[in-house]
Parts: C-alpha cells; structure tokens; sequence
C-alpha cells in the first residue's frame, strides 16, 4: 500500500456497489438457449436413454435431465427409462436384502440367492427391448413400473 502523507496508508479503491459493473465492463452474458434436436436426434437420444439402463439409471437421468425440454420423444421416453430404473433400482436392493435375509435356508436359500441375478437380467431385457423399439420409431412403455415421475 502506498503511503500517504503524514505516514498513514491511503485507503482502498472505492467498492463498486452490488450488482453494478465498474466502467467499461459488460455484466455476464446470459447462456443462449439450447436449441431444439431435431427428429432423428430426438429419437437417438430417447433411444439412448432405453440402452443406457444397461448400466444402470445414471445415463437415463442425464439425458432426461439434459433434453427433456428441447425434444419432445425424449422427454417421454427419458421419463419412462428414468421411472424404470428408479423402479429397477428398487427391486434389486429389495431382491438383495432378501438374499441375505434368507440365503441361510438350505433350498430355498439358493433359489433366493438367484434373485438378483434374475431381476438384472429382466433390466437388460426391458431396456435392450426398449431401445430398440424406440430406435425404431415407436414408444415404449415398461411393463411394470412405478412411475415416480410423471
């Protein structure tokens, strides 16, 4: 800090009031809005968000979270992918606890301990079969499914 006469620091540069930009700068530029997929892009993606439940329900939620609002197909079908794997999701903890609940039972214990292995393969029939389907130019809606979000 410089010093000022006498000994004393000069004081610091005024603080520019909230909200105001100092001179000659321009305040932040809003985002431009994304723009809209178009047909074949919808489709892609709502097929992606199908596919994707494969490995669980972290790429439906992003897609569905991504583009629900700039394409129609995606926004339905990432609904519908996303209330699948929340619903899948489930089904395979409650499948598990099970297991160890009463994996102990000598017959009934390993027909049990099948259980999630069963219920995984369901998720990667349903969302293989709803990829497709959707790739496809047509809708698909799981058989059994809570649907959380609507």
């Amino acid at each position: 800090p410089a010093q000022a006469p006498g000994g004393y620091s000069a004081p610091p540069p005024p603080q520019q009031p909230y909200g105001q930009q100092p001179h000659g700068q321009q305040p932040y530029a809003q985002p431009a809005a994304a723009a809209p997929l178009s047909p074949d892009q919808d489709k892609q993606w709502a097929s992606f968000a199908h596919f994707g439940g494969v490995i669980g329900f972290l790429p439906a939620l992003v897609i569905w979270l991504v583009f629900k609002d700039r394409g129609p197909r995606t926004n339905v079908e990432g609904k519908e992918a996303l209330n699948w794997q929340i619903t899948f999701t489930i089904a395979i903890i409650v499948a598990n606890i099970l297991t160890i609940a009463l994996g102990w039972i000598p017959v009934l214990g390993w027909l049990i301990g099948l259980l999630p292995l069963a219920v995984w393969v369901v998720n990667i029939v349903f969302s293989i079969l709803g990829g497709v389907r959707v790739n496809a130019g047509g809708s698909y809606r799981y058989p059994v499914t809570l649907r959380f979000i609507s």
